[in-house]
């Protein structure tokens, strides 16, 4: 599944290379057989094209495929070996930790000049130099430097002779032709072997951006473990790919004006990677939820009622395909979207118009029953059996009944509601009762009669 976090560098990327004038580039690091799906590169794509980011547009390149470069991986590493900047080892790792005194020193160079041909099992390590330090310019995080005596001699090859993700990386890059890397900051400690290697191979680095790590509401970085962080489980739940968009740009970035609800296009052209914050970024799910309803109550009455649609049809419904009416939705659709904040939320609003019968929430039916309710449902029934069935008629029908028991009416209307809808909330009680219609109105106080004996 797509990381929200994957999302948002996504974006930061595919905003600065539109800005440019430039390219994205989509490369699926698959050279993890265990990690590697084609359903799951398609998953990928699709997410993208879910945010904007389409393979049909100029700016997109790709996807390529890094196993498809193994021979390329190969000759650079063969390449820094005949250079010098590269040895054969066959330390393991017991034999290191029993000459350091310790499993985390690293390694301690100990084959560093011994000379060894390549042998089955023997790896190859890059030569950190002993002295200097490696400078990484970050358009974010200004200019770490990393001595290169704490480097280890890093390995870029397995004892299979396959290449390592690090010099692998790098080689695609180059060939590539990437000139910015924008990621998340869990990077940063790999960006100085990295930058080692670009050199050695010749090339000039790139431009380095490292992103704020998204943590949860506990400061926690988000994990798949413990949080919903997968991008599809948002949009499946009802978050509008526009409204997710706006807020993952605002995840370490705000335009300088300091209007947050925006377009993408506005953001594209407002956003700066080197004004993207440093500090962590909170993924405040509340705060996303209220983005969310405020695109929904910006949609035009076709494009909500449009939208909903994945919800109001199987396997989501939970009706029976021939018992859901559009023209009734469609009535009722203005009311219900000024009152969800994912598109999710309408089958708990208009599934009584659908559903044979109402399914009776039990906290709210015990709210609602309370000593009296049966009086107030007796009066309702009879009072809708004659009036006319227009919204306007039904409250003031309601409202006499409410009156002749002495009732406020917002106490009054909570059994009807819970009678006939099965819940407490909802879009207006007598707006609901005209599209609902008269003969099922009253079968359904005849029925919460009946459960109340």
């Amino acid at each position: 599944m797509f990381h929200v976090g994957g999302a948002r560098s996504a974006l930061y990327n595919w905003a600065t290379a539109r800005q440019q004038g430039g390219t994205f580039v989509l490369r699926i690091e698959d050279t993890d057989a265990a990690r590697n799906k084609p359903e799951w590169t398609e998953g990928i794509i699709s997410a993208l094209a879910a945010i904007g980011i389409s393979t049909a547009d100029p700016a997109f390149e790709g996807p390529y495929f890094q196993s498809q470069n193994a021979d390329r991986h190969r000759k650079a590493a063969e390449q820094l070996l005949a250079a010098g900047r590269a040895y054969y080892c066959d330390c393991t790792r017991e034999q290191v930790a029993e000459r350091t005194g310790s499993e985390q020193l690293g390694y301690d160079g100990f084959c560093r000049d011994r000379g060894l041909a390549y042998e089955p099992g023997r790896a190859m390590r890059f030569r950190t130099p002993d002295e200097g330090q490696t400078v990484v310019v970050d358009l974010i995080r200004g200019t770490p430097s990393f001595p290169n005596s704490a480097i280890e001699d890093f390995v870029i090859a397995r004892g299979d002779g396959s290449p390592v993700f690090l010099l692998a990386n790098v080689v695609d890059d180059l060939d590539e032709g990437i000139t910015e890397v924008i990621r998340g900051e869990e990077h940063l400690s790999n960006t100085p072997k990295q930058q080692l290697l670009w050199e050695a191979l010749g090339a000039t680095p790139p431009i380095w951006a490292h992103l704020p790590v998204i943590v949860n509401e506990k400061r926690q970085k988000l994990s798949k473990r413990r949080d919903k962080v997968a991008l599809e489980d948002y949009l499946s739940e009802g978050y509008l790919p526009a409204a997710m968009v706006n807020y993952l740009m605002l995840l370490g970035w705000g335009p300088k004006d300091g209007v947050e609800l925006r377009p993408y296009s506005e953001l594209e052209e407002l956003f700066r990677v080197e004004d993207v914050n440093n500090s962590s970024a909170f993924f405040d799910v509340r705060k996303l939820a209220s983005f969310n309803g405020e695109y929904i109550r910006a949609l035009t009455a076709t494009d909500f009622v449009e939208a909903c649609q994945p919800w109001l049809r199987s396997p989501r419904a939970p009706w029976a395909p021939e018992d859901f009416d559009a023209s009734v939705f469609e009535q009722v659709a203005p009311l219900v979207q000024t009152r969800i904040t994912v598109l999710g939320e309408v089958v708990d609003y208009v599934d009584f118009l659908f559903l044979p019968a109402p399914v009776h929430d039990e906290q709210s039916w015990s709210k609602a029953m309370k000593p009296g309710a049966a009086d107030m449902l007796r009066g309702s029934r009879d009072a809708l059996a004659g009036c006319d069935w227009r919204a306007a008629d039904i409250q003031t029908a309601l409202e006499g009944v409410a009156a002749s028991l002495e009732l406020k009416m917002g106490k009054a209307q909570a059994p009807v509601r819970v009678a006939v809808t099965g819940r407490t909330v909802g879009f207006p009680l007598f707006e609901s009762l005209e599209s609902l219609g008269r003969e099922r109105t009253l079968s359904r106080l005849d029925a919460a009669l009946a459960k109340l004996g």
